[in-house]
């Protein structure tokens, strides 16, 4: 392992530059899935019908929506991050997604404006998921860069300890409320006040992000291939192909076990809900709390043996957990088997943004990292959940259990291209 001397001072910039970077991703990943967790109360004063399926199946279009944004997202602030700066980019996404929570808490209902309000909230959403798919690529890059040679995994591990850490907050935020306001409450106005929580605590980040310092060169950022995607085709198409290529593998596996795991319970292994809200949330707390420690696993063994051990692990076990998963009956058995398999899951997340980034150079790296990811992430990651239900409804629901193995496999082939030492931002082991 390469080892690095740092000043004390140095080490403290730098450690809080990665708290700074990451308070605002867990800042915009709240923001997201508060939607998710409060659209059961807002979707009757946005979409007015006697059905609450129709209701439910309208906000969720307006969530999909958001997703669709994602690639548009990660190729505008991509750009941005390589041609104006990282912390530039950084704080216009932090700013968007205040942008569109305070837009969302303050929004008249469909009785007070007609058409207007349900338009006014895909606009937010889309807006919203534009920042999101901005987010990612921009804080993996600035979190890559700046960590500490040696640690680089440990560090850049966070960055997943703050997207799950905003799932938790969504979901903690969403229970406190309804531990003091009843259902009436929550549906007339309680509702709102995740979005505003969301806004106040974006404009927290935003202050936090003004402070630090940019990763970038000025003679990186002047470069004429900075932020060009015709430069990034042209010059780079392996590496964006490689990074494709394992993030459709990731994002699907991720989503999977995420958020398409609560319904799986409830739908398909026939749990209560309030059950299976409980495994997911022990779940998750664990998956968070599994980043780190993989990060540093990886600076030991090396990014590439990491992500060979996730396509291998993934192929290996997803048909088995999801076939267990489908008659489990102890709770207890199901929160070890879905946390076995966030196991596996942070082999990946843990370096997701790092071992993207090292297949870039500077000039076009925030670019090739957002919008690779934004582009899988929206086509695999975003649609897990609907291929998912739609193979259920049809009747053949272990199609989908090979689907996902499918795509392990292909994440593991497309990690054999990693190359043994990257060509930029050098391993550390």
């Amino acid at each position: 392992m390469t080892t690095t001397h740092y000043t004390g001072e140095e080490r403290k910039k730098r450690i809080f530059a990665i708290v700074g970077a990451s308070s605002g991703n867990l800042v915009e990943w709240f923001d997201f899935y508060v939607y998710a967790f409060c659209a059961i109360y807002f979707a009757p004063a946005f979409f007015p019908s006697d059905n609450p399926t129709v209701q439910l199946v309208n906000t969720a279009g307006v969530f999909a929506a958001g997703f669709l944004m994602r690639p548009i997202g990660g190729w505008l602030f991509g750009r941005v991050a390589d041609k104006h700066g990282r912390k530039n980019s950084m704080m216009i996404s932090v700013l968007m997604m205040c942008f569109g929570s305070l837009v969302i808490a303050f929004l008249p209902t469909y009785a007070n404006i007609g058409v207007w309000a349900p338009i006014i909230l895909l606009l937010a959403r889309l807006f919203q998921g534009l920042s999101v798919g901005g987010e990612y690529g921009t804080t993996a890059t600035y979190m890559s860069e700046v960590a500490l040679r040696g640690q680089r995994g440990f560090f850049a591990s966070f960055q997943y300890v703050t997207l799950i850490g905003g799932q938790l907050l969504a979901v903690l935020t969403v229970v406190i409320l309804q531990q003091f306001l009843d259902e009436p409450e929550l549906k007339a106005w309680g509702w709102r006040i995740p979005f505003v929580v969301g806004a106040v605590a974006a404009v927290i980040s935003l202050l936090l992000r003004r402070t630090l310092e940019e990763t970038s060169t000025a003679e990186t950022r002047a470069d004429k291939d900075a932020g060009s995607i015709a430069s990034l085709f042209k010059n780079h198409t392996a590496a964006f192909i490689t990074v494709l290529g394992y993030t459709a593998g990731g994002s699907l596996i991720f989503y999977t076990f995420t958020t398409y795991m609560q319904k799986y319970l409830v739908n398909t292994a026939g749990m209560h809900a309030k059950t299976a809200s409980y495994i997911m949330t022990g779940a998750l707390f664990c998956y968070m709390c599994m980043q780190p420690l993989f990060g540093m696993l990886a600076d030991r063994i090396g990014r590439r043996k990491s992500m060979l051990w996730f396509g291998a692990l993934g192929a290996l076990c997803v048909f088995p957990i999801l076939i267990a998963l489908k008659t489990v009956t102890s709770p207890f058995l199901a929160f070890v088997l879905i946390t076995l398999a966030l196991a596996i899951v942070s082999l990946y997340t843990s370096i997701s943004g790092l071992v993207k980034a090292e297949m870039f150079p500077p000039q076009v790296r925030a670019l090739g990292v957002g919008l690779a990811y934004a582009v899988a992430n929206a086509i695999f990651g975003g649609s897990a959940e609907y291929v998912a239900l739609q193979l259920k409804a049809g009747g053949s629901e272990n199609t989908f259990y090979w689907y996902v193995t499918v795509m392990m496999v292909i994440a593991f082939l497309f990690s054999l291209r990693l190359p043994k030492e990257p060509k930029y931002l050098h391993q550390d082991h």
